[in-house]
C-alpha cells in the first residue's frame, strides 16, 4: 500500500520459557498509513509492548516482514535497522525521559544534531514546534521546571523533531491527570493530522482511543479490531 507508514505482515514472536516455549505474537498483521492515529488498547501480557518494539525496530520477530515507510526492515543488517529507525520513526513514552540537564529547546534540538542538521536550522526546528505545542515561551526551561503536561509536550516535539514518517507512543499520556492528558492528545491529533504523520498509540485509557481513527487489540496474538 503506498501510503502505508507501517505494516506487520504475519509477525510471529516466540520466547523460550524454561523447556517450553512462549508463544507471544502468533502471526500478527497491521496497517498504519500516513496520517492515521490507531489506538492499540490491550491488557496487560498480551503482547502490546512486545509488538511496539518489533514496529518499531528495536526487537525482531521470529518471523514476519517489518515494512518502516515503504522499506522491509526484516533482513537489514543492524546499521542500517539503525539508520531506519532513526530516519523514519519517532517515539514517545509513558515517562518523558527528557535530560534533566538541557533545555526544551536544546532537548528538541539534540536529535536533530544527531542527525547532521546545522544548529541554526535545528535552532529554528525546535522554535517552531515549541510555538506550535504552544508552549514556547518555556523553551528557556529545563524539564524540572515544567509541569507534566509541558514536559510530554516537549516529548512530543522532540520525537517528531527530525518529521518521521511513524510515531510509536506507548502511554503517552499515562502519567497524566484528565484534563492535561486530553490537552496532550489535542496537541499529538493536530500533529498527526496536519504533518501526514502515522501514529500508533498504546494507551489504557478508552475516551483517548475511542478519538482515533480505529481500535485494535491483540486477542490471542492477533491484532483485531476492537
Amino acid at each position: 500500500m503506498a501510503d502505508a507508514a507501517l505494516e506487520l505482515r504475519s509477525i510471529r514472536q516466540d520466547y523460550g520459557q524454561g523447556d517450553g516455549v512462549l508463544h507471544v505474537l502468533k502471526g500478527a498483521e497491521l496497517t498504519v498509513n500516513a496520517g492515521e492515529m490507531v489506538a492499540l488498547v490491550a491488557p496487560s501480557g498480551t503482547g502490546k509492548s512486545t509488538l511496539l518494539q518489533i514496529a518499531g525496530l528495536l526487537e525482531q520477530p521470529t518471523s514476519g516482514d517489518v515494512i518502516v515507510g515503504g522499506h522491509d526492515a526484516s533482513s537489514l543488517e543492524d546499521d542500517d535497522r539503525t539508520a531506519l529507525r532513526r530516519n523514519t520513526i519517532g517515539f514517545v513514552y509513558q515517562f518523558h525521559h527528557l535530560l534533566p540537564e538541557f533545555s526544551a529547546r536544546e532537548n528538541i534540538m539534540l536529535p536533530q544534531l544527531i542527525a547532521g542538521l546545522p544548529q541554526n536550522e535545528a535552532y529554528e526546528r525546535a522554535e517552531q514546534m515549541l510555538s506550535y505545542l504552544k508552549i514556547g515561551h518555556r523553551a528557556e526551561h529545563r524539564p524540572a521546571e515544567l509541569s507534566g503536561g509541558e514536559q510530554q509536550r516537549v516529548a512530543i516535539a522532540r520525537a517528531v523533531a527530525n518529521a518521521p514518517s511513524l510515531l510509536l507512543a506507548d502511554e503517552p499520556t499515562g502519567n497524566l491527570d484528565p484534563e492535561t492528558a486530553g490537552y496532550v492528545f489535542e496537541a499529538l491529533e493536530a500533529l498527526v493530522k496536519q504533518s501526514g504523520l502515522a501514529a500508533l498509540v498504546a494507551t489504557h485509557n478508552l475516551d483517548l482511543a475511542a478519538r482515533m481513527d480505529r481500535c485494535v487489540t491483540l486477542q490471542d496474538g492477533l491484532v483485531v479490531d476492537r
